[in-house]
C-alpha cells in the first residue's frame, strides 16, 4: 500500500539543482543520447512491484494506468520525505546499466530508489534527448521523448533548462560559478519537450554548458552537467523544392533548393525507391543540389526524400524533405517540353513502351501535330530503345487556337500513342530603341513584347551591361549584368528610364525571357547615349510675310544642348483644319532664319521648327509651337479697281450728272486690305484734283467739261496703287457708233448669249462694257468688261421668261466712250427659231419611239412564223417524200 502510494506520487519528476566542475562536464556529441535515472546497483527484477501492477513494463497498458490514476489520490504519505531526496540521472545503455551517480541523500533510501526505479521504468523518466544549433545559428535547441511511449498525460510537470556561457580569456574558459546559470522553461507537450536557449552569434563557438532538471510535486530528477560547442552541433533546416524530369540521356534528375538560410557549404543525402516490375531502394550522399538516377524505364515510379548536412561532415542531419513521387509514363519523351528561339535547332528522344514491351527505336516514327510525318532523314536512334528526332532552322511558333505550341508525336508504326512532346518556337529578335533627352540627363529606352505574348507563363526582363567607353563592333551578352524594371505603357510598349547617363559610354542591351522550360536572350544591341539624343526644339519660333518682298520669313533659336551641329527642317501650310504641310531643309547650322515664296501673300499662315544633329545621329526633335503669321499690307495694290459709270439729267444740255461705279478690289490685288477709295478728276480747264470716296464703291460728280477723264485709285496701309484704269467721258465720242448690230439670244433662265458686229473703221478700241438691265425695275443695271476682239458673250443671271430686258454694248475709246448699242427684250427671229426647235424636240422622240416599237414588233412575228412553218413540216421519218430534205436552211432562209 506504502509502495503504491510513493508510486502514485513520484508520477511527477523533479531534479535537484546541482553543478559540478567543468572537467566533468559531459561532452554532447552531435547524435541522440539517452538519460536515465535509475538509482545504482538495481536491476528491473529487484523493484518493488505494487499489488496490481505487472513487474513488466512493456506490459502496462490502459488498464495499468486506471489503477495508478485511482490511487493518486488516496494519500500522499511520504511525500515530505521524498521532496528532501535529490535522484541523479546518467548517461547509459537502454537498461540503466553502467550508471554510477551518488543521491543527494547520503544514507540513501532504498524503498524511496525502489518506487523511483519504478517510475523512471513505467512511466518515462528515462529520456531520449538530441541537442543541436539552428541552421541560421539563433538558438540552441534541446529535444526530449520519454523512452516510454505511452505515458501519463493528466498530470503538470516543468522541465528547466540551466545554461551557463563562461567567459573566454586568452583562449580558455573561466569555471563557472553557481549564480552564473540562467534558467529556461521548456515547451513541453504530450510526447515531448523542446528547450530553446538564445546564444548569440558571436559566442557560438565558445562552449555552453548546462544541465536538466524535471520538477514534480516535490521530487526533482536532475542530469550531468552537459558541455557543448555550438558550432559543432549545427543542424540546417531541409532542403525545399524537390523536382524530377526525365533528362535528354534520358536520367532521372533529382533536383532540390539549398535551404533559405545556409551560412554553410552543405552536403545531401537522397533516398529514393523505384518501384517498376521490381522495387530497388537507395540512398547517395552528394555535394550538388541534384543527382542522376540511371536507366529509368518507362511505367516506373520513384519516391524520394533529401536531408542536407555541413559539407565538412560536422553537425547534424536535416530533417528529410517532404516526400515527392514522380512516375514514368508508357511513352516518355526527354525532354518533354522545349523552348527554343527562332533559326536555333532541337531535338527530342523517345523510348516507347506497348503492353510491357519496349519498342525498338528503328521502328519508331516521329509525327508533327498528327497531321505531318517528319522526314525519316531527321530521324536517328541512340541505342536499342532511344529514337531522336532533330529540327533544324526552326521558325516561329504559330498559335492554334488555345495551343501555343507543336505537338511531336513519338509513333510505333501506324499507332500514336496519345502523349507528345511540346516545341515552343519563338521570336526574340526584339527591336530595343533608345532615346536621349534634350537635357542630356536620361535616356529612354523602349520594346514591344509582342512577340512573346503567346507564351503562357513567360516573364520578360531587359538586362544591360555598361561598358566603360563606347560600343563594340559586335556586342555580346556580359555575364555579368544587371536587370533593369520596365514599365508596360498602354501603347503596349515597354518603357525603361537610365538616369543619371554615361553618355559616352556603351549600354549593351537585350531581352531576357524567363519561363519554366528555360531562358532565352534576344540578340544584343549596343547603345551610345550621346548618339540617340532626341534635342529639343527650337524655340523663339516667328512666322510672318515680309513688308516688298512678299516672302514667308520663319526664324527661330537653337536649343542649347546638344552642342553638336544641327540641321533644321521648316514645315508651313495654310491655316486650316486640315493643313497641307510644304517642307524645306536648312543644312547650315548658323542659319536661325529661311524666307519661302508663297502663293497667297494675304492669308494666314503656320509654321513649325524641328532640328537634329547634322550628322544624322540621334532624332528628330519635337516640332516647336506653331507659329502664325498676321494679316498685314504687303505692298501697294497691284491695280486700282475696274469701274463703269451711270448718266443722270438732260441729255441736250453740256452738264450731266455722273456716278461712278466700282467693284470692291480682291485680296490678292489690294495686297492685302484697301482703306479707302480716291478718285482722280482731269480736265483741260481745270487740272487735276481728286476726292476721297472712302471705303464707299460709288462717286457721283458733275461733267460739264467737254473733255473729263477720271482714274480710281486703292489706298492701303503702304500706298496708293500704281496701275490704275481711266475713264474718258467726251462729247464728241459719245457719238461715234462703233457697234452696228447687236443681238440677245436667251438660253435658259439663267443663261443669255449676246452676239455682235462692230462697223469697219480706223479707231483705237480699247474695250466693251455691256449693261443689262430689267425695265420693269428702276435700279438693278449691272455691267461687265469685256476685251475688245469678242464678238459674243455669255451673260449669266437670274433672267425671268415673261419680264422685258434691255441690253446695251458701249464701245471704249481712249478718247471716250463711243454711242452705244441698245435692244429692248430679246432678238425676235431667234425667239421663232427656238419654238420651231422646240417642236423637232417633241417630234424627234415620238419617231424614235416608234421606230423601237416597230423593230420589237417584227421580231415578234419572225419567232412565231417559224413556230407555225416547223409545226406544218412533216416529220422526215413519216414521209417517203420529205426525207433528204434540209430544213434548216429553209429556216435560215425565214
Amino acid at each position: 500500500m506504502i509502495c503504491q502510494k510513493f508510486y502514485v506520487v513520484l508520477l511527477h519528476w523533479e531534479f535537484l539543482y546541482v553543478i559540478a566542475a567543468l572537467n566533468l562536464a559531459y561532452p554532447i556529441s552531435p547524435w541522440r543520447f539517452k538519460l536515465f535515472c535509475a538509482p545504482p546497483n538495481t536491476t528491473e527484477d529487484s523493484f518493488l512491484s505494487p499489488a496490481g501492477i505487472p513487474k513488466n513494463a512493456s506490459a502496462m497498458s490502459g488498464a495499468s494506468e486506471a489503477v495508478v490514476e485511482a490511487n493518486i489520490n488516496t494519500s500522499n504519505v511520504y511525500v515530505s520525505e521524498l521532496s528532501q531526496t535529490i535522484f541523479h540521472c546518467c548517461f547509459g545503455n537502454e537498461r540503466g546499466k553502467n550508471c554510477s551517480v551518488q543521491a543527494g541523500n547520503p544514507e540513501g533510501k532504498t524503498l524511496a530508489s525502489t518506487v523511483k526505479a519504478l517510475v523512471s521504468r513505467q512511466l518515462g523518466v528515462n529520456w531520449d534527448i538530441e541537442c543541436w544549433m539552428k541552421g541560421d545559428l539563433t538558438s540552441f535547441i534541446c529535444h526530449m521523448e520519454p523512452l516510454l511511449k505511452n505515458p501519463f498525460k493528466n498530470y503538470d510537470s516543468k522541465v528547466h533548462l540551466l545554461y551557463d556561457l563562461p567567459e573566454v580569456i586568452d583562449g580558455l574558459p573561466l569555471a563557472p560559478l553557481k549564480d552564473s546559470f540562467q534558467t529556461v522553461q521548456c515547451n513541453c507537450s504530450v510526447r515531448d519537450c523542446d528547450c530553446f536557449v538564445a546564444v548569440p552569434r558571436a559566442n557560438v563557438n565558445h562552449s555552453l554548458l548546462m544541465f536538466l532538471e524535471i520538477t514534480s510535486v516535490g521530487v526533482t530528477f536532475q542530469s550531468p552537467l552537459m558541455a557543448v560547442q555550438p558550432m559543432l552541433v549545427v543542424k540546417p533546416d531541409p532542403p525545399l523544392g524537390l523536382q524530377m524530369e526525365i533528362t535528354d540521356d534520358g536520367n532521372l534528375k533529382i533536383s532540390w533548393d539549398s535551404p533559405p538560410v545556409a551560412l554553410f557549404p552543405l552536403q545531401y543525402q537522397v533516398k529514393y525507391s523505384e518501384n517498376s516490375t521490381v522495387k530497388k531502394e537507395a540512398a547517395e550522399v552528394v555535394s550538388d543540389p541534384f543527382l542522376l538516377v540511371h536507366s529509368v524505364l518507362p511505367g516506373s515510379s520513384y519516391e524520394v526524400q533529401v536531408r542536407s548536412k555541413r559539407l565538412d561532415g560536422s553537425g547534424i542531419w536535416s530533417d528529410w524533405s517532404l516526400p515527392r513521387v514522380f512516375t514514368t509514363q508508357d511513352v516518355m519523351y526527354f525532354p518533354p517540353k522545349i523552348l527554343t528561339s527562332v533559326g536555333s535547332n532541337a531535338s527530342f528522344h523517345c523510348i516507347y513502351k506497348n503492353e510491357n514491351q519496349i519498342i525498338s527505336s528503328k521502328q519508331i516514327v516521329w509525327w508533327m501535330n498528327l497531321a505531318e510525318k517528319i522526314p525519316e532523314i531527321q530521324y536517328s536512334a541512340v541505342n536499342d530503345h532511344v529514337s531522336k528526332v532533330t529540327f533544324s532552322n526552326l521558325k516561329a511558333t504559330r498559335p492554334r487556337g488555345k495551343f501555343a505550341y507543336d505537338a511531336v508525336y513519338c509513333c510505333s508504326g501506324q499507332e500514336c500513342h496519345h502523349r507528345y512532346a511540346e516545341l515552343y518556337v519563338i521570336d526574340v529578335n526584339i527591336n530595343i530603341s533608345c532615346e536621349t533627352d534634350g537635357y542630356l540627363t536620361k535616356m529612354t529606352c523602349r520594346w514591344s513584347p509582342s512577340t512573346i505574348q503567346s507564351l503562357v507563363g513567360s516573364t520578360v526582363q531587359l538586362r544591360y551591361h555598361r561598358s566603360s567607353l563606347y560600343c563594340s563592333d559586335s556586342p555580346s551578352i556580359h555575364p555579368a549584368s544587371e536587370s533593369k524594371s520596365c514599365i508596360l505603357q498602354r501603347d503596349g510598349f515597354y518603357e525603361c528610364v537610365f538616369q543619371p547617363i554615361f553618355l559616352l559610354s556603351g549600354y549593351t542591351m537585350w531581352i531576357r525571357i524567363n519561363h519554366s522550360l528555360g531562358s532565352l536572350d534576344s540578340p544584343p544591341t549596343c547603345v551610345l547615349p550621346d548618339s540617340v539624343v532626341k534635342p529639343l526644339p527650337p524655340s523663339s519660333v516667328k512666322a510672318e510675310i515680309t513688308i516688298n518682298i512678299g516672302l514667308l520669313k520663319i526664324s527661330w533659336e537653337k536649343p542649347v544642348f546638344p552642342e553638336n551641329n544641327l540641321q533644321f527642317q521648316i514645315r508651313y501650310g495654310l491655316n486650316g483644319k486640315e493643313i497641307q504641310w510644304k517642307m524645306h531643309e536648312v543644312f547650315d547650322a548658323k542659319s536661325k532664319s529661311a524666307s519661302l515664296p508663297v502663293l497667297d501673300l494675304c492669308a494666314v499662315y503656320v509654321a513649325q521648327v524641328r532640328c537634329r544633329r547634322l550628322d544624322g545621329l540621334g532624332y528628330w526633335s519635337n516640332w516647336s509651337s506653331p507659329a502664325y503669321t498676321l494679316v498685314t499690307d504687303v505692298k501697294v495694290p497691284m491695280r486700282g479697281p475696274e469701274f463703269w459709270r451711270i448718266m443722270s439729267g438732260d441729255v441736250t444740255r453740256k452738264e450731266r450728272n455722273v456716278t461712278l461705279l466700282w467693284k470692291p478690289l480682291m485680296k490678292n490685288d489690294s495686297l492685302c486690305s484697301v482703306r479707302r477709295y480716291v478718285v482722280q478728276h482731269h480736265t483741260a480747264y481745270n487740272g487735276t484734283w481728286s476726292e476721297d470716296a472712302g471705303d464707299q464703291t460709288n462717286l457721283t460728280f458733275l461733267w460739264a467739261e467737254h473733255v473729263h477723264t477720271v482714274t480710281v485709285l486703292a489706298v492701303n496701309s503702304i500706298g496708293a496703287s500704281l496701275a490704275n484704269f481711266n475713264l474718258t467721258f467726251s462729247w464728241s465720242m459719245s457719238k461715234v457708233s462703233a457697234v452696228e448690230s447687236l443681238s440677245a439670244y436667251p438660253l435658259s433662265s439663267s443663261s443669255v448669249i449676246l452676239s455682235w458686229t462692230l462697223s469697219p473703221g480706223d479707231y483705237n478700241l480699247l474695250y466693251l462694257v455691256i449693261e443689262w438691265k430689267n425695265l420693269n425695275e428702276e435700279d438693278g443695271m449691272k455691267w461687265l468688261r469685256i476685251p475688245s476682239n469678242v464678238k459674243k458673250y455669255y451673260i449669266h443671271d437670274n433672267f425671268i421668261p415673261i419680264e422685258k430686258y434691255q441690253f446695251s454694248l458701249y464701245p471704249v475709246f481712249m478718247e471716250g466712250v463711243g454711242k452705244p448699242k441698245i435692244i429692248n427684250g430679246f432678238t425676235q427671229d431667234d425667239m421663232d427659231k427656238r419654238q420651231t426647235d422646240a417642236g423637232l424636240y417633241v417630234i424627234v422622240p415620238i419617231i424614235i419611239s416608234s421606230c423601237v416599237l416597230l423593230l420589237g414588233t417584227l421580231l415578234i412575228s419572225h419567232q412565231r412564223m417559224k413556230k407555225l412553218f416547223w409545226e406544218d413540216v412533216p416529220n422526215p421519218k413519216n414521209c417517203s417524200w420529205a426525207q433528204g430534205l434540209n430544213f434548216q436552211k429553209r429556216t435560215d432562209i425565214l
